[in-house]
Order: structure tokens, then C-alpha cells, then sequence
């Protein structure tokens, strides 16, 4: 039988967070057979890997070589999952696993997909510009698609396993966030939204989402729709 849920944890040189990170993954309240975690070491150079043994027979783990981007890790890790439904967990302790069986039960019967929205309800803020920058790239989704999306970057992105798998993801870097709302959208698949909490972190603390990303998740939505 497949488990439920496939959890995939995408990592780069977070050696200070995942351990905390997958602890709190492998309590969720689910069933031994019903939770898969899938860690996935993208080319991390610091001491991510051994922040990881502990937890190896508890975890799946796909390592990489070298670094290759949150999308590419993402697809990585999706092409082991084997649970009915999928959905990353940053590894950098922003979001908070602990909401995860909700907003599975909240997905259930109602929708293609749901995201965890950090702006129904707002917990933190990042910084300013980077705000700005998720809402004008939402912005831009509503107005071509004619939803009223709240978080497209949202890292919460849950769907069924062969639904994710359908959308033939080819992105390697953070504009994989586009990629997945603009290829349900243009497929005609709904998706509904739920509030989460967020607790963002500083640069100096290993944040690595930049602009340059945003400005790649821009050309990844237009590429889409001249497809």
C-alpha cells in the first residue's frame, strides 16, 4: 500500500535547520505506513549530511553531487515519491510542519490543489522588497489567468503525486514556484488556498531566494503562455 503523503525536503547547506526540520517531520500525527520522507541533499558543502544521519532509517535520501536548484531537488524527489499525495517542506524551518495534516484534510474532496497562503492571515513579513516582489509576480498570475491567488511562491504547494508528475516540471532554480501555479492554471485546475504561519529568516542566517529569481519566475510564467 502506498503511504498517504510524500514529503519531499529539498536542502542546500542547511545544516543548522534540517535536523530540527525532519525531527518534527517524522512526529506529524500520521501513521507509520502513511508518511514518506523524502531529504534531498542537493550538493550541500557544509554539514547537512551529517545533520542527516541520524535520521537515515527513518528518511529517504537523494543526494546530489552538486548543487542544482530547489526545482531540480523538487523533481528529484518527486520521482521517488510514492505516496498519493505530494508536497515540499523547505528545509530552512520558515514554515511549520505541524500545519501540514490540516491543510491535507482542508485538500481532500475539494480541489486539485491547495496552497498555504502567508498572506490571508500574516504572520511575518521578509524583507520589504522581497514582499513586494511575491505580490506583484501573484499579480501578474491573477491577471493572465483570472484567479485571486494570494501566495503563488508559496513553499506549501500540495496535489496529488500524479497530478505533480503530469505537469512535466523542467525548472531548476526558485522560478519552479511559477512553473507549478502557471502549468495547474493553464491546465484548468483548480486551486484553493488556506492560511499558514511564517516565520522568515535573515540573509545572514542562509536565506538565498534573490531577485534575479523573481525576474526568472516572470520569464518562466510568459514562456508558459507562449507555449
Amino acid at each position: 500500500m502506498n503511504p498517504l503523503l510524500s514529503i519531499i525536503v529539498p536542502a542546500y547547506n542547511e545544516e543548522k535547520t534540517i535536523a530540527r526540520v525532519v525531527a518534527r517531520l517524522i512526529a506529524l500525527p500520521f501513521q507509520k505506513c502513511e508518511l514518506e520522507i523524502i531529504v534531498v541533499n542537493d550538493g550541500s558543502t557544509d554539514g547537512t549530511a551529517a545533520a542527516l544521519a541520524p535520521f537515515l532509517s527513518q528518511v529517504i535520501l537523494v543526494s546530489h553531487t552538486q548543487n542544482r536548484g530547489k526545482g531540480a531537488a523538487l523533481r528529484a524527489g518527486l520521482a521517488r515519491a510514492q505516496g498519493v499525495y505530494a508536497i515540499a517542506q523547505d528545509a530552512d524551518a520558515e514554515y511549520s510542519p505541524e500545519e501540514i495534516p490540516s491543510l491535507l484534510t482542508e485538500l481532500q474532496n475539494r480541489s486539485d490543489a491547495l496552497y498555504g497562503s502567508r498572506n490571508i492571515a500574516p504572520t511575518g513579513r521578509g524583507y520589504t522588497h522581497y514582499v513586494l516582489g511575491a505580490w506583484l509576480l501573484t499579480k501578474c498570475v491573477n491577471l493572465i489567468f483570472h484567479t485571486h491567488l494570494t501566495d503563488t511562491y508559496t513553499c506549501y504547494k500540495l496535489m496529488r503525486t500524479d497530478l505533480f508528475r503530469s505537469l512535466n516540471l523542467v525548472s531548476d532554480g526558485f522560478e519552479i514556484e511559477m512553473e507549478i501555479t502557471a502549468r495547474l492554471l493553464k491546465n484548468k485546475k483548480k486551486i484553493i488556498e488556506a492560511p499558514i504561519s511564517y516565520a522568515p529568516r535573515q540573509f545572514t542566517e542562509g536565506k538565498k531566494i534573490r531577485p534575479r529569481d523573481g525576474i526568472r519566475g516572470l520569464a518562466t510564467l510568459l514562456g508558459i503562455m507562449l507555449e
